[in-house]
């Protein structure tokens, strides 16, 4: 039977937002007969999309041949003929309304996020300190606003993907708890400071217990190396494996450690455990991991600096709280993952 729907969902980054959305898509398809899903985002993300089933992926290379107005013309007319019914808009960009008004050409429909801005900003101004709607319920509203059934307390999360033999070339075969440390984060206010992640990652490599697997990216190659090389059971997957790859790992993991950033959303949306450490941010603006238990969350010590969150996304933050992760020290996190995965 052909689709009554085909929804056009634009998410043009970032690996967070892309990974926090996949449990709606998984939703929406689940719940809702004759519905046909298309991502429009760009080609670093198709495969964090691809683990939906079902889930079509157009790519846009906004930096690229679509960039700017022409560009963005130029998508439209590749991807105008898809026959969608309605528009998605899970972003809420200048880009994704230059595309929402060439398809209203086409009198399709379209319902946008709402960020929820002034809440967000009267949140880092202290104004009200209080748990905001979360960006997944956010991405649902969309979705219920066109008419589709979601309901996030039904989704099933699909059997995890069968692991390629490389991976276990590189990790090995024994019965060691696979735990996943993402110690890099884009800002650095958002980043646990590598001399006291270095503690953690030495004492759990040293117990024989678990194999520590480093995620990062081409910044940090030296010092995912450097940690790799010092530690026993400790290896890092940049440049090892694949992209598609490192998600089936990901879903195999026992935990992930991450600051507040798209490695923790990725195990997440597996379901799989995941740690998160907080700085500047603060699980209030609605970036908390999904389905994650609220004890997983370790965060600063918001008595001696009483201006958390500083901003939503970490990139802002007084000169005097560039250290505030410091206060989480390297055996809470430790006695989490210990409590997080005893027998």
């Amino acid at each position: 039977m052909n689709p009554t729907k085909h929804i056009l969902v634009i998410r043009f980054s970032d690996i967070g937002d892309a990974a926090i959305a996949v449990p709606v898509l998984r939703c929406v398809l689940q719940q809702n007969k004759n519905i046909k899903i298309t991502v429009a985002t760009k080609a670093f993300l198709k495969p964090v999309f691809e683990t939906v089933k079902g889930v079509d992926v157009v790519t846009a290379h906004i930096r690229g041949k679509h960039k700017g107005f022409k560009g963005l013309l130029k998508f439209y007319s590749e991807i105008k003929e898809n026959n969608y019914t309605e528009i998605a808009d899970l972003h809420g960009s200048l880009r994704s309304t230059v595309i929402k008004s060439l398809f209203k050409l086409k009198n399709v429909s379209s319902k946008t996020i709402d960020k929820g801005r002034t809440e967000k900003r009267n949140l880092v101004a202290g104004k009200e300190f209080k748990p905001l709607k979360t960006t997944i319920e956010r991405y649902a509203a969309v979705f219920r606003a066109l008419g589709c059934q979601v309901d996030l307390s039904k989704d099933i999360v699909p059997k995890n993907p069968d692991l390629p033999s490389k991976i276990y070339d590189l990790l090995g075969r024994d019965s060691k708890k696979w735990v996943g440390i993402a110690p890099f984060a884009f800002f650095d206010t958002k980043m646990y400071p590598i001399d006291l992640m270095e503690q953690v990652i030495e004492y759990l490599s040293k117990t024989n217990i678990f194999k520590i697997i480093l995620f990062g990216g081409p910044k940090d190659e030296s010092e995912l190396e450097r940690l790799s090389t010092a530690y026993p059971n400790t290896v890092f997957t940049f440049k090892k494996i694949t992209f598609e790859e490192e998600l089936q790992l990901i879903a195999h993991l026992d935990l992930m450690l991450s600051m507040d950033s798209g490695n923790g959303h990725l195990a997440a949306m597996y379901g799989v455990k995941v740690i998160t450490i907080w700085g500047v941010t603060h699980p209030y603006a609605g970036f908390y991991p999904y389905k994650q238990p609220k004890e997983y969350a370790l965060l600063s010590d918001k008595e001696k600096y009483p201006l958390i969150p500083t901003s939503i996304y970490g990139n802002k933050a007084p000169e005097d709280y560039k250290e505030v992760m410091r206060t989480i020290l390297p055996q809470h996190i430790i006695n989490k993952i210990e409590e997080v995965l005893k027998p």
